[in-house]
């Protein structure tokens, strides 16, 4: 008999299949709108290489890193992988980056506290992370729930699923305060491509009915400093204060005439 193993498969096989593609399909989307008008000049996307996460994004230095892993290298990567290293050890200068995108990099990996503690460490003051990651809450968390008791996995094996709640709770801890989210993917856990788009029709009503239920959750954040307050420039400042002597000095004039 053939053990029931042959059912798991990873993140990478599983892309490929026809949830993996409608997947891919609405994080592109969500992605590009999001990424479009955070500006700065140096953007990371660590993981995920079969999504292009800076499509969209006007920084004039847009990088893919990938982990030291035969599975990701092995894939067809949407851009070229600049770097290959530990996910858990950033090999970039602190303060350098204004952009990371984490795309189901945490939920497979074993430190996932760790690579949130390196993002907020190479991210610059009001840099930004966006993160995704499956949703427990969610028909397919259901669907992947069951399938650990009978060893009939739909959703990749090796992915521990953090909960949208839990992480929001670890990007407050390191001072990241939650700006955009997204929740999509509201069709049942199909296999096939054709049951997945006959009930396509769930992504509208979803948002609508029950938001928080997507199976994919996207998050937004950004690097607060504590004491530190972003200034208009000096500038501005003497302008409002030259502007508000005036009626002063108007209301003088008229009295001596």
């Amino acid at each position: 008999m053939e053990p029931l193993e042959k059912n798991i498969i990873d993140l990478g096989e599983w892309l490929a299949l026809p949830a993996g593609r409608y997947i891919r399909e609405w994080e592109q989307v969500v992605l590009d709108r999001m990424t479009v008008d955070i500006f700065g000049f140096n953007a990371v996307q660590i993981g995920f290489p079969q999504i292009d996460a800076l499509a969209a994004s006007r920084m004039p230095n847009r990088w893919l890193t990938n982990a030291m892993s035969p599975m990701d290298q092995s894939c067809n990567a949407s851009r070229p992988i600049v770097l290959v290293h530990d996910f858990a050890e950033l090999p970039f200068d602190s303060h350098s980056i204004d952009l990371v995108v984490l795309p189901h990099v945490l939920e497979f990996s074993s430190e996932p506290h760790q690579i949130l503690r390196e993002v907020e460490r190479v991210l610059i003051p009001e840099g930004r992370v966006i993160i995704s990651g499956f949703n427990r809450a969610s028909l397919w968390g259901l669907r992947q729930a069951t399938g650990r008791l009978t060893k009939n996995y739909y959703l990749p094996r090796t992915g521990e699923f953090i909960s949208y709640p839990r992480m929001k709770d670890w990007l407050k801890l390191l001072n990241m305060e939650i700006g955009a989210s997204e929740f999509g993917c509201y069709v049942p856990p199909f296999k096939s491509e054709k049951w997945l788009q006959r009930y396509h029709f769930m992504e509208k009503a979803g948002p609508r009915w029950w938001p928080y239920l997507g199976a994919v959750y996207m998050v937004q954040a950004v690097k607060r400093i504590k004491g530190m307050h972003l200034i208009g420039p000096a500038w501005k400042q003497k302008r409002i204060a030259r502007g508000s002597a005036l009626p002063v000095a108007n209301k003088a004039n008229k009295t001596n005439k």
